[in-house]
């Protein structure tokens, strides 16, 4: 069954505002985000220009997050999204995520090049590799690479390091659970401010999607929980904080 993309209504979830048929050219037309996409942010903006602090990151994770869920759990049927990657999630005014190319993958002719893309840029699932299926557990596994975007400033896959440290996921898993190889991997743009217990639980969430077999990583309901319960740790520690200097 086609999905209607047009009925897909979520706070996180770009919105399809009108659409355009003419001449042979079929055009789609969503709201705008004039931030542009996490991509752009995380790794063309000047030195010059706004960086996403850890607690947006975390906000950034969890919007997108929910988004997912409400894709493949409240949706009937559940929709895979298949494109999940940083360009893919554009950021509003106020760096609010909203996540781009809902449904779009299920009426394109082209899906398998796009596919392909996706497992080449480094999101891609490993089993999706092999299979040439996407599932909701693959759709986790993109996310995972996503938080990995997030937590280290590093593309799902760079040419310019060293061999071993091309593949994001290949060179981050053996150190999710380390504490000081985390501060290590982290983004050097958040130059140290950020808490290393909110650093290791968003890796023990990452650690959990990108796992190689798609059974053992968790639906999208469980990584919201995980991730409102950081936020929420987050918040309580830093009130607790503000209590003991007043």
């Amino acid at each position: 069954m086609v999905p209607d993309i047009s009925q897909l209504d979520h706070p996180n979830i770009t919105e399809l505002v009108g659409y355009c048929s003419e001449d042979g050219q079929h055009l789609l037309v969503h709201e705008f985000h004039e931030n542009g996409s996490l991509h752009d942010f995380l790794h063309k903006m000047d030195d010059d220009n706004t960086r996403l602090t850890w607690d947006t990151r975390v906000k950034i994770a969890l919007g997108t997050a929910k988004a997912l869920e409400y894709l493949h759990e409240a949706c009937s049927p559940s929709l895979v999204h298949k494109n999940i990657k940083s360009e893919n999630i554009l950021l509003d005014a106020d760096l609010n995520p909203h996540l781009s190319d809902s449904g779009l993958a299920n009426l394109m002719a082209d899906v398998d090049q796009g596919l392909n893309h996706n497992i080449e840029s480094g999101y891609g699932a490993p089993e999706a590799a092999i299979s040439g299926k996407c599932t909701t557990k693959s759709d986790v596994y993109s996310f995972g690479v996503v938080m990995l975007e997030l937590f280290s400033g590093r593309k799902p896959f760079d040419r310019s390091r060293p061999r071993s440290e091309q593949s994001l996921v290949r060179w981050a898993t053996p150190q999710l659970h380390d504490i000081d190889a985390l501060e290590k991997m982290v983004d050097p743009s958040l130059t140290g401010l950020y808490s290393i217990k909110s650093l290791s639980r968003f890796a023990d969430v990452i650690a959990l999607c990108v796992q190689p077999e798609p059974e053992f990583r968790p639906p999208m309901s469980e990584v919201v929980q995980a991730l409102v319960r950081l936020v929420q740790r987050a918040n309580m520690s830093k009130r607790l904080h503000s209590d003991d200097q007043d």
